[in-house]
């Protein structure tokens, strides 16, 4: 088979009646952006993988950008052929259903993107969503054992997930909440001026998760460091932030910890900023989608971002990546790359090759022992919990073109340099996992 080029987006949904009333968006057949397939008669079908994501509602554009990401992973492995199975090669089809970021309509994407032959399910921007889509991917792989699926969680990172909940169909690619916060409090600690924070946070698992462990984790490291002030809020319902930078700014906190993201990240630091707070933000998506253009010059050196690499990590293969990504993405509004995603399809992948299989059983046990190496970055699944294990990173912001920031974030003049680097060994956690195996 030899690839082929379009320039062409191809939209390709299939709803049966009982999914009429579900306004799912239709298949987008990523092959189509770049190298893909001719497919002659007889010749193997692509392997389908299923993106269930907002792309609607109050993250859309953090749904967007995880599209594009996964986009160019796809077409990385179909460049080189696809994957290979008994059957002979086979492209990757990425397929996006919108789940408008609310459980209900993720679990019935699920059960589309199923019947319309996809194996692989992807998804991660909400916590909430991946719980329900873990039980979901439970119940449906006993009920049909000859349909099941795996489920690859590139961005929910409730701890829980991997604990309590985990499941031999699941595997998450990002560090999960409490990996994250042990990164950030690495700085914390070495924060000798900060005497308090203000914890915030939205009002669902993920965030009351943040907010949990930032408590537990300042007792620890931090005990001489007040909490001056905890909060949660409705999750992309608040248009004010006004009224929670005003108690912020009042109680004195000269941090906040928040694991905020999206919108609801964007507008907090843009009135924190109008407010007249000089505090430092410690988040965990301070580093893109608006927010750096939003909090302007009043961040720099005060917005710390916890990430599991960052675009001026200082190697040349990190920076051969991350050109090769805006080559491919010109707009500076599309300006969010997200390595652990590039790992995820590369592991996928490698996983397919080594059982020369798409069956989900053989694909999951390939995967629990997968480790990858991408750009520098490296990579390992833990078979114990499928809690994928890799470096970290925190950064902070600085204008583009002061030492160690050659590049900047979204075309904003701001970008993060790399404070802090942790190991995959430092990075990882212990685990509560009682996984059924099959």
């Amino acid at each position: 088979m030899q690839p082929i080029w379009s320039s062409r987006e191809s939209f390709q949904g299939k709803t049966s009646l009982k999914n009429m009333r579900r306004r799912v968006l239709k298949t987008l057949a990523a092959t189509l952006f770049a190298p893909a397939f001719v497919h002659a008669q007889g010749s193997p079908a692509p392997v389908k993988l299923a993106m269930i994501e907002g792309l609607s509602g109050g993250n859309a554009n953090g749904g967007e950008a995880v599209f594009r990401n996964l986009v160019w992973a796809v077409e990385r492995v179909n460049q080189r052929g696809g994957v290979v199975t008994a059957e002979g090669r086979r492209p990757l089809q990425l397929d996006r259903y919108d789940s408008k970021g609310q459980i209900e309509e993720a679990l019935s994407a699920m059960r589309s993107a199923i019947d319309d032959g996809a194996r692989f399910i992807l998804q991660g921007n909400s916590s909430a969503v991946a719980a329900a889509l873990i039980e979901a991917v439970n119940k449906h792989n006993e009920r049909e054992p000859l349909r099941r699926v795996v489920f690859l969680n590139y961005s929910a990172v409730d701890p829980i997930l991997t604990n309590d909940k985990c499941s031999f169909w699941h595997f998450r690619f990002d560090a999960h909440a409490d990996m994250r916060m042990g990164a950030l409090m690495s700085v914390i600690k070495q924060d000798a001026q900060l005497k308090s924070v203000y914890l915030l946070g939205q009002d669902y698992s993920f965030g009351q998760a943040v907010l949990r462990e930032a408590r537990r984790q300042l007792a620890v490291q931090r005990p001489d460091v007040q909490v001056a002030g905890e909060e949660l809020h409705p999750m992309f319902r608040v248009k004010d932030f006004a009224p929670y930078a005003v108690k912020i700014k009042a109680s004195g906190a000269g941090a906040v910890i928040t694991g905020n993201f999206s919108t609801d990240l964007t507008l907090l630091v843009k009135a924190a900023r109008e407010i007249g707070f000089e505090g430092k933000f410690y988040t965990f998506y301070g580093n893109a989608l608006g927010a750096p253009a939003a909090i302007g010059e009043a961040g720099v050196g005060k917005v710390v971002a916890v990430a599991d690499w960052l675009p001026n990590v200082q190697t040349a293969q990190s920076e051969a990546f991350y050109q090769s990504f805006r080559k491919r993405y010109p707009r500076p509004e599309d300006d969010y790359v997200h390595m652990r995603m590039q790992l995820m399809i590369e592991s996928l992948a490698k996983a397919i090759d080594t059982a020369r299989s798409t069956d989900a059983v053989a694909v999951a046990t390939e995967l629990e022992r997968t480790s990858v190496t991408f750009a520098g970055q490296q990579g390992a699944m833990r078979a114990a919990d499928h809690q994928f294990q890799q470096q970290l990173v925190v950064g902070i912001m600085e204008k583009q073109g002061s030492p160690g920031v050659k590049f900047d974030v979204e075309g904003s003049g701001y970008g993060f340099r790399v404070i802090r680097s942790i190991t995959a060994a430092q990075a990882e956690l212990p685990t509560t996992c009682k996984m059924s195996r099959l």
